[in-house]
């Protein structure tokens, strides 16, 4: 079994190391980092697969560090942020985090998000699909290697983008309500994800569509929820 690499980004040695031992009883080998530009050193020596990432920090803060870190790596990312309010919420997924939780948190809901963001991570779809690309008019996902192209240029998605993309392409037609794409892509209840859901869905369009406003692959049902137009 693979242990998984999760580096810790906050500037309070005290949440470092309480989050260190819950995710070291649950065989996770742990990394840490004070601020942005120490996580940057990290990532270029060692192989991470999820980034637990505080929003404020000296030197350089979670918004600069995972602008830099979604340049070349579309490995998961939470934020981690003492604020509560819904307009941080999606400003830290809008920088392209996959998940937020608010300081302070459950210890045992942050080890079930960590765990569930790296199943997702490292599963190379689940849908039932005989092949491994599926093509909508230009838009190709291929399943083997997570590359999305749109008219042959590569599209850099998060893991959680590219899930929500795969989801939808691998039912081209069929419309999903945000309940349903938050229960399916999260595989988590849902409560009050909507800003999440569609947050990821207008980044996803600003990579895919020509003109995100007047969409050609993903479509806004209104009432209903989205679909990739077949």
């Amino acid at each position: 079994m693979t242990m998984h690499n999760v580096l810790i980004v906050d500037d309070e040695c005290e949440i470092r190391e309480a989050i260190e031992i819950y995710l070291k009883n649950e065989g996770i080998r742990v990394y840490q980092a004070v601020d942005g530009i120490e996580a940057l050193e990290v990532l270029k020596e060692q192989e991470i697969h999820l980034i637990l990432m505080d929003l404020m920090m000296p030197r350089m803060d979670g918004i600069k560090a995972t602008f830099k870190i979604r340049e070349s790596k579309n490995i998961p990312i939470i934020m981690l942020s003492a604020k509560s309010e819904d307009t941080d919420k999606i400003l830290g997924l809008n920088i392209g985090a996959d998940d937020y939780i608010t300081k302070p948190f459950n210890p045992m809901e942050l080890v079930a998000r960590v765990k569930s963001q790296l199943r997702r991570y490292t599963n190379l779809g689940n849908y039932k699909e005989s092949d491994d690309e599926i093509n909508v008019r230009g838009l190709i996902l291929n399943k083997n290697s997570r590359m999305v192209t749109v008219e042959e240029k590569e599209v850099r998605l998060t893991s959680i983008e590219y899930r929500i993309l795969e989801l939808l392409m691998a039912n081209k037609g069929r419309v999903f309500s945000i309940e349903e794409i938050y229960e399916r892509v999260w595989e988590e209840t849902f409560y009050n994800g909507e800003n999440t859901v569609s947050v990821h869905i207008r980044r996803i369009r600003e990579k895919i569509e020509i003109n995100p406003k007047e969409p050609e692959y993903l479509k806004v049902v209104w009432g209903i929820g989205y679909k990739i137009e077949k």
